[in-house]
């Protein structure tokens, strides 16, 4: 829908309900109790019971303050003890600290303690649909800890509740990335978090489309598909032992293959941001209030990662996949890198012929010329150790991309970590892989002389379906 207006959206979704490509939720092979209790009521509350999801009895804007407002929602928080509501959730791991992110039922106080080591308090309130981000100082480098999120004075621990600190810069160590999009909540697949934590990764790229909304103008329904996935035992295994790090995509953001444009007048654009910032743990989220965004960046050791937003200032008549603004940040970040690797992470993906002509990726006629200006910085600049990911397509491949006066450029795709829909593989790839479930792994070992990435194909179940190792010095202008 790139080419429908916001208005002539409202119109379709409006008239002609079928006709909008919406993703309803899923509850097919729940086996959560706490799921299946709550799971219809806030459907039923935020989305409603058409495929449009604009029929909730909360309106445009609902969220928590209106569940909390109805005795059979309390009913069902006392039920199973959820005045935790969602999280915690780890993220911006540095190597003397770290940030955890909370949704409380209600107004709490809430902080986090690790040994005796305390976060700042944080208040939670029906502004920010209570949540609260916590920090907690005084770590130290690439080690092990276990924590307590304290709700009103109550400390909660659980076996999951622990997570490492990132390393320094020059640290000799090995550690494991994750990353993946296509992870609509699906019951009967969500034990791939599971799974996923239990390979104790230091962080989690979600690359879009992390929770399918499909819904553009009801912020009511976006809150829905968030408070189901962290309701999820499984996701919450993951993100509360490992940093997690989104941008969007489509599916997140608006409606299928849609561009948000230049510009903020768009009326669902801001609004839409705030729900995925109240719902994330980034760094920072694009520029912040004066040029909102998802785009963000952070070092884990001598890895520089680079999570870029495809969507937001998409816009096709302008030639642009970024925006000026991101564009500007993107190069000067690329140009100052100091890490040994450089993961440039986007939504779609990059390389030519790997994606329905360009139609929705880097590859398209209105959209190579930007990609390649940074391409072009990579050689003229001699930053070596650039390695390309990449979502969007339901399956996994391998990408080569050959460049004059440079070394290849590696685009590593992973887009399937939790759908029921797969798109064909290419025999244009270097690999392509589409059977089953799966997500992405970079495994860096940065102890010997020439450092080496790894990326890994890892099925469902745990199993590495395929490896690719990449040194360095095979990443290198010299």
């Amino acid at each position: 829908m790139a080419t429908v207006s916001w208005v002539a959206t409202l119109a379709l979704i409006t008239l002609h309900p079928a006709k909008v490509s919406a993703k309803p939720p899923i509850t097919k092979g729940e086996t959560s109790a706490v799921m299946k209790d709550l799971d219809p009521y806030m459907i039923d509350a935020l989305y409603g019971d058409d495929a449009a999801g604009q029929t909730g009895r909360h309106g445009a804007e609902g969220g928590m303050t209106e569940l909390l407002s109805e005795p059979n929602f309390v009913q069902l928080i006392e039920k199973h003890d959820l005045k935790l509501f969602n999280g915690p959730m780890v993220g911006d791991l540095q190597p003397t600290s770290a940030k955890f992110w909370v949704r409380t039922a209600g107004p709490a106080t809430v902080e986090v303690r690790i040994g005796d080591l305390r976060s700042n308090t944080v208040k939670t309130t029906s502004a920010d649909d209570f949540t609260a981000v916590m920090t907690v100082n005084g770590l130290i480098p690439f080690t092990s800890y276990a924590y307590d999120v304290v709700v009103d004075g109550e400390p909660i621990r659980r076996e999951t509740f622990e997570f490492r600190t990132a390393p320094q810069s020059g640290q000799k160590v090995q550690f494991d990335v994750t990353f993946g999009s296509g992870a609509r909540y699906v019951p009967v697949n969500e034990y791939a978090w599971s799974n996923m934590a239990k390979s104790q990764p230091l962080a989690y790229l979600g690359l879009g489309d992390n929770v399918y909304i499909d819904v553009m103008n009801r912020r009511g329904a976006q809150r829905l598909f968030y408070y189901r996935r962290y309701l999820s035992p499984a996701f919450s295994e993951l993100a509360s032992s490992t940093g997690i790090y989104a941008v969007w995509d489509d599916h997140d953001m608006a409606m299928n293959d849609s561009s948000g444009g230049s510009g903020l007048e768009a009326p669902w654009k801001l609004p839409n941001w705030n729900v995925f910032r109240q719902n994330w743990n980034n760094p920072h989220y694009g520029g912040g209030d004066e040029m909102p965004g998802t785009w963000h960046s952070f070092s884990l050791g001598d890895v520089d990662f680079f999570m870029t937003d495809g969507r937001f200032y998409r816009d096709k008549k302008r030639k642009t996949m970024l925006g000026p603004d991101q564009k500007e940040w993107l190069l000067e970040q690329l140009a100052n890198a100091k890490g040994k690797f450089k993961v440039l992470a986007s939504g779609t993906m990059w390389s030519d012929g790997a994606d329905k002509d360009g139609k929705d990726s880097w590859a398209g006629t209105w959209s190579r010329d930007e990609r390649d200006e940074i391409f072009d910085l990579i050689n003229d600049r001699k930053i070596d150790g650039v390695i390309l990911i990449s979502g969007d397509r339901h399956r996994s491949d391998i990408w080569k991309i050959d460049r004059p006066n440079g070394y290849p450029l590696y685009e590593f795709v992973s887009a399937k970590v939790t759908n029921e829909h797969t798109h064909q593989t290419f025999d244009n790839a270097v690999w392509s892989y589409n059977e089953g479930n799966f997500w992405g792994q970079l495994s860096f070992d940065l102890t010997p002389e020439d450092p080496v990435m790894t990326f890994k194909c890892v099925d469902i179940s745990g199993k590495v379906v395929k490896e690719f190792p990449l040194k360095l010095s095979e990443l290198s202008h010299r």
